[in-house]
This record gives structure tokens, sequence and C-alpha cells, in this order.
């Protein structure tokens, strides 16, 4: 089993788009048999969040994650040709997941509750790798809990892009906040007072520039919809 995510880049699209990605678009991507879907979308529910930061020109207005026998298969190639047509620029890449936390279950097709703030993430070009990931997974992936309200929390680690002309990105990492951050900092730290904010933003600061990931950053705020888990027993999928 491979998972596939595929950004959607360009103007963000209206309430007809975003629904209509969740819904027939995503029921024909269903329909090749992939075993996990799950897609994220800029809709009208985040689009003013103060959580956004934009490196790419057009920026991500989408997600779409796959999970498949194949990175290479006839299911990636459909989703890539279908989504083609639906934004100015699509890029997929094979990822390696490590869930920190795990998110709530939730029926399929069901918006997840709060908002899903989605980052890619680039190495910089002065520290190697294993340095990389080891500030990232072994250092930071606590600090990001604790400092945070997180209640969901999903590390994707690109190994390569499936196509032509994608961005550069080592990684794209999506955390689940309460809708009330979309609009308080304090909300989105988990912070009781501002001393509070204070001492948490400032320690996320410090294990983030750790690694790089303070700078050269997207952050994309969406709305969240499991169409099918390949996690799941197979009664509660959606045929």
């Amino acid at each position: 089993m491979e998972k596939v995510i595929i950004t959607l880049r360009g103007t963000p699209g209206d309430e007809a788009w975003c629904t209509r990605l969740r819904t027939d678009v995503a029921r024909t991507l269903l329909d090749t048999g992939v075993p996990g879907l799950a897609i994220n979308v800029r809709d009208a529910a985040v689009t003013e969040s103060l959580m956004t930061l934009t490196t790419l020109d057009p920026p991500v207005i989408a997600f779409v994650s796959m999970w498949t026998p194949q990175c290479y298969g006839t299911q990636i190639h459909t989703a890539t040709t279908l989504l083609s047509e639906l934004c100015d620029q699509v890029a997929a890449y094979l990822v390696t997941e490590s869930v920190p936390l795990t998110p709530p279950r939730t029926d399929p097709g069901e918006r997840t509750p709060g908002f899903a703030n989605v980052a890619l993430l680039r190495r910089p070009a002065e520290m190697d790798e294993a340095t990389w990931l080891a500030r990232w997974h072994d250092d930071h992936t606590q600090v990001a809990i604790d400092t945070q309200s997180t209640f969901g929390y999903t590390q994707n680690a690109v190994v390569r892009a499936l196509t032509d002309d994608a961005p550069a990105i080592s990684a794209i990492v999506e955390e689940l906040f309460p809708i009330e951050a979309t609009a308080d900092l304090h909300a989105f730290f988990g912070a009781a007072d501002d001393d509070d904010l204070n001492d948490r933003m400032a320690r996320m600061v410090a294990s983030t520039s750790a690694f790089g990931a303070n700078r050269d950053v997207d952050t994309v705020p969406t709305s969240r919809y499991v169409l099918r888990t390949p996690f799941a027993p197979a009664d509660t999928l959606q045929p």
C-alpha cells in the first residue's frame, strides 16, 4: 500500500467548485477502486483563516490523498488526469505517513470537525536529510502537540514527485484544530492567557527554526473530508 498526495493549485474555487470536488469528483476517484481517499479543500468555512502562508503562485487550493497498491498505476494516472481539468496545476507526491495524533473517525464524506491546516515544508539546502528528519520527527513532534490545540496530526515525508514540474516539497503536514483557531491565536495555541500564548509561540518558533520550518513554508487552511479509509473494516467503506 502506498500513499500519494496530489496538490491542486489555482484561483480558489467558489462553493460549487469545492462541493463538486468532494462529491462528484470524489465518486469518480472512488470508482477506480482506491483503498483510501481523503479530500482537503479551501472552502468558505476556512478561507478567511489567519493561519495562511503562501509562497507558491498560484497557491494550493486543495489536496487529494489517495492510498493505492501502485503509485505508478492507473488509479493515480486517472486521478491526475481528472484533477488537472479542475485547476491550473496538479502535482502528485509519493509520501510516507506518520500519525503522531490520530484524527477522529468520521462517517464517509462527512466533514471533519474544526479545520485542517496543511503545511508544505522544504528542507534547507544546508541541512542534510538525516539531521532534518531527526529534528522534525524526534525533536519537534511533541513540541507541536504540547504547544498547540491540535486534535489530529499527520506527517507525510515526501519520497519523490510523481508528476513533471512538481514544486520541490520535502513534507506535507496536516494538523487539525478547533474552528475557532481560524481567527484566534489563543484558540490556535490553546493558550489560557497572553503570557501562556507568548510562551507557547516562543517554544514553537524555536522548535521550527531548528529544522527550517519557520521559513519558505506554505500553510493552507482546509476543510477535511475522508471518503474511504484503508484502515477501517470493509463494511464501513463507502461503496
